[in-house]
């Protein structure tokens, strides 16, 4: 995956163009995520560190390790974006450190409950509202890493952040749907066609 932040947010953009769609995942793609870091933080250090290395609530386990890897590609991507982002991230863990080892399975079973119910109406604003499957099914990793970044950019857009880069994706967004749209009713009108044919020829 090429860390060009144009292109990936193009490509996770032409998947999220309905409002209602953006909306739901605006509100379940982060809980997704801080609900992912938490369950990781329920497995012991991956990392032998120094006492004097480790952060409060921060210890080398899953959670906190994938936090530090989603940080540190945000970062790559957009160093403004991902510098404001990356210290959220790593809070939202130490607090989900924190809630893991005072609450134990308790907070792990919440925050799973909510994890599925965040994945099952994000696919339903897909097939209800933008008529469209996700983009995970077509490239997995680049979907689960883009996805929080590209909520993140469209609340900075929103408070005004890099205007020119919004309208260039706004314009490239529109492209990259009427082009999904025309191979979509080509194909359709391939599969028509192909009846029509295979019908025409059953009845000579």
């Amino acid at each position: 995956m090429a860390l060009n932040l144009e292109k990936q947010l193009l490509f996770y953009g032409s998947y999220h163009h309905n409002q209602i769609n953006i909306a739901i995942h605006t509100l379940c793609v982060p809980l997704i995520l801080l609900t992912s870091f938490l369950i990781g933080t329920n497995t012991p250090s991956l990392i032998p560190l120094p006492d004097w290395l480790i952060v409060k609530n921060l210890p080398p386990n899953l959670g906190t390790l994938a936090t530090v890897l989603y940080a540190t590609l945000y970062i790559l991507l957009e160093p403004v974006a991902g510098g404001i982002l990356a210290p959220l991230l790593l809070g939202a863990t130490a607090y989900s450190n924190h809630l893991t080892s005072t609450y134990g399975s308790t907070a792990t079973n919440w925050a799973i409950g909510l994890h599925v119910v965040c994945w099952v109406a994000q696919f339903a604003g897909h097939g209800i509202f933008e008529g469209r499957a996700p983009a995970l099914l077509d490239n997995l990793v680049q979907a689960l890493f883009l996805a929080p970044f590209f909520v993140w950019m469209e609340i900075l857009f929103y408070l005004g952040y890099r205007p020119e880069l919004k309208g260039r994706l706004d314009r490239s967004v529109v492209k990259e749907i009427e082009k999904f749209n025309r191979s979509k009713t080509q194909g359709n009108g391939a599969v028509v066609n192909g009846k029509a044919n295979g019908n025409s020829a059953n009845g000579l």
